[in-house]
C-alpha cells in the first residue's frame, strides 16, 4: 500500500495511475482535463458489465477490463470515430484479491497500447455485489461525417464485417453447453471482441447506416430498420462464420437460430447502396477484414425476414438479447 495513503487512493495510486494520460492530472483532481483535437466532433458512449451478466465470475481478469473497452471501442467503430479517451468506474467487492485488481489493470495497459489511448479518470468503490464495471469512451470524427443508424432505404446492400456467432458459442463452450474447439478461437472471440475501428472510418463517405452487432445480428438489424423506416431481408447462407461455427453448425444444424440471434459479435452491420459493392470490399480487403454482403433492405413495415436455404422466410422464437 502507498505511505499514508487511504486504502481507495492507494488502490487507485497502483493500479490505475499508470493508466492515466496528461489530461488525467494525475488522478488527483475533482475532474479531468480535455482539449478536443481541432477541427473534430467528440464522440462519446458508455457500457456497462456486471459479473454474472456480461462476463462469468471465473473469467481471467486481464480479459474483463479489456472486454469492456473493446465493446465500447465497438461503439466507436459503428461511427466511423477513432478513440481519444476513456473514464472508468468499478464498484468491486470488499476482499477482492490484489492479484485480481492487478490483472485487471494490466490487460487495460495491453489494449490502451494496442488500440492508442489512456484513461482519463473514473471512479472506484467498494459493493456487497458482483464486479460491477462502466466504462465512457470519448472519440473523434470530423464534424458532420460520423455514421449513424439512420440511412439505410429499400434497396441498399446489408454487409457485415467479420464472422457471426462466435461470441454466442463461445460463451455456450465455457458454459459446458458445447466442446471446445482445439484452439479455443471461439472462446476468445467471447471474451475478447475486436472493434473494427479501421473499418468504420474506412466506411464514412461509403455506408449510409452503420451499427455494431452487440445484441443479435437479426436484433440489431432490426434496429437498423426502425431507423431508416425499412424492412430487410437477409440469406442465412450468406451469413459468414468462421471455421469454428462452421464445424460445429455442421454437427448440429439447430444451432443456426443461435447463431443468428445470439450477442457478443461486435462486428460492424451496415447498409451501403449497390453501386458502392467494390470500393466496399477494396476497402475492408485493406483493413484487413472481411466484409460480405448478406441481403437487401426492402420498402415494407421495419423488420427482419431471413430465408433459409430453399428461399423460404425462417421462424425465429427471439430475434436477440434483451437486457431487461
Amino acid at each position: 500500500m502507498s505511505q499514508g495513503l487511504p486504502p481507495e487512493f492507494a488502490l487507485i495510486a497502483r493500479h490505475f495511475l499508470p493508466l492515466a494520460g496528461p489530461g488525467a492530472l494525475g488522478l488527483g483532481d475533482d475532474a479531468a482535463l480535455l482539449d478536443p483535437p481541432p477541427g473534430k466532433q467528440i464522440v462519446i458512449a458508455a457500457d456497462a458489465m456486471v459479473a454474472g451478466v456480461h462476463f462469468l465470475p471465473n473469467d481471467p481478469p486481464e480479459t474483463i477490463g479489456r472486454k469492456l473497452l473493446r465493446c465500447n471501442l465497438s461503439d466507436l467503430a459503428a461511427m466511423g470515430a477513432a478513440p481519444l479517451t476513456y473514464l472508468l468506474t468499478a464498484s468491486l467487492p470488499r476482499g477482492l484479491p490484489a492479484d485480481w485488481i492487478e490483472r485487471f489493470s494490466a490487460g487495460l495497459a495491453a489494449d490502451q497500447a494496442e488500440f492508442g489511448l489512456q484513461v482519463l479518470g473514473g471512479d472506484t468503490t467498494s459493493t456487497p455485489g458482483p464486479v460491477s464495471l462502466s466504462l465512457t469512451i470519448l472519440g473523434q470524427v470530423v464534424p458532420g461525417q460520423a455514421l449513424r443508424r439512420v440511412g439505410a432505404m429499400p434497396g441498399h446492400d446489408v454487409w457485415v464485417s467479420g464472422s457471426i456467432g462466435d461470441g454466442t458459442l463461445g460463451l455456450a463452450v465455457l458454459q459446458g453447453e458445447l466442446p471446445a474447439d482445439d484452439a479455443g478461437f471461439l472462446v476468445d472471440r467471447y471474451r475478447l471482441p475486436r472493434p473494427r475501428l479501421g473499418l468504420g472510418q474506412a466506411l464514412v463517405g461509403l455506408a449510409t447506416a452503420a451499427m455494431d452487432v452487440s445484441d443479435g445480428l437479426v436484433q440489431d438489424l432490426g434496429h437498423l430498420c426502425r431507423a431508416g423506416g425499412c424492412a430487410a431481408e437477409i440469406r442465412a447462407a450468406d451469413v459468414p462464420l468462421s471455421a469454428a461455427t462452421q464445424a460445429l453448425l455442421a454437427a448440429d444444424s439447430a444451432l443456426l437460430p443461435r447463431i443468428l440471434t445470439g450477442g457478443d459479435d461486435y462486428e460492424l452491420l451496415f447498409a451501403a447502396p449497390p453501386e458502392a459493392a467494390a470500393e466496399i470490399a477494396a476497402r475492408a480487403a485493406a483493413q484487413g477484414v472481411a466484409a460480405t454482403r448478406i441481403g437487401r433492405f426492402l420498402a415494407g413495415e421495419p423488420g427482419v425476414t431471413v430465408l433459409d436455404n430453399a428461399g423460404r422466410p425462417m421462424e425465429l422464437a427471439r430475434g436477440g438479447w434483451s437486457h431487461f
